[in-house]
């Protein structure tokens, strides 16, 4: 069987693709594009809900996106550090599924976990390109590899972007797959834990005014924005907007 993506969203906690990246999935799967999502957490030490309620959610997420495949690394929540074991998980995912293009957590967030994944990652995406670090899948010697683009969403804090992404054909998508985490967002209930900050249906209105806000600079109705950590070129002036 062929696994190999065009596109891996990797980041640490389930929910996290979705936020920042969840109309630039829907865009590319409806382009024809195989788009995969990895977590490297379960999310447990989230306020509300449970582990087992959250891969619920992820999984339900993961059917609205379309995406070909949804994986946890089962990192530790919190507490997972950039080192060579967390590294050989992630360089073996890499490795399996040699997406040309990833995109990880933001380069710096106020939840600690964000930045400190975002490192992690890029890390590894170096690691797997060197072919005397051996990495082995059901028992077979992987190849190494390298994905030849790797963008950061952005996150909490704002940070000035150096791609910005017209998403405005597939808002709704990006909505309902952020929805799917019932017991996470737009919910005022708290038989699944007190209310936080991301509960409180006031986020999803600033989620979208950020969309809208990132929209706005290149003329379109909703936009995701990325940071790169190289420069960006292109073939052709004519394809920017």
């Amino acid at each position: 069987m062929d696994t190999k993506l065009d596109l891996m969203v990797m980041t640490v906690h389930p929910d996290d693709a979705e936020l920042g990246a969840g109309g630039t999935i829907a865009k590319y799967v409806a382009s024809g594009k195989k788009v995969g999502i990895i977590d490297l957490t379960k999310g447990e030490l989230g306020t509300r809900g449970t582990e087992v309620t959250r891969a619920q959610e992820a999984k339900a997420a993961a059917k609205i996106l379309g995406v070909a495949i949804r994986e946890n690394l089962g990192l530790r929540d919190g507490f997972f550090v950039n080192e060579e074991a967390s590294q050989r998980i992630i360089i073996q995912s890499i490795r399996k599924y040699k997406p040309e293009i990833v995109i990880t957590n933001a380069l710096d967030d106020r939840h600690p976990d964000h930045g400190r994944a975002s490192k992690l990652v890029n890390d590894s995406i170096f690691l797997a390109g060197l072919r005397r670090i051996e990495t082995y899948d059901s028992g077979e010697l992987q190849e190494a590899f390298r994905p030849r683009l790797q963008l950061q969403l952005i996150q909490d804090k704002y940070i000035k972007p150096d791609v910005i992404l017209d998403i405005t054909e597939f808002w709704d998508i990006k909505e309902q797959s952020i929805l799917a985490y019932k017991t996470q967002f737009n919910s005022s209930s708290t038989e699944d834990g007190p209310q936080t900050y991301i509960s409180d249906p006031s986020f999803m209105e600033s989620t979208r005014g950020r969309a809208h806000e990132f929209g706005r600079n290149i003329q379109v109705k909703y936009a995701e924005a990325f940071t790169s950590r190289k420069l960006l070129g292109v073939k052709d002036l004519f394809d920017l907007i």
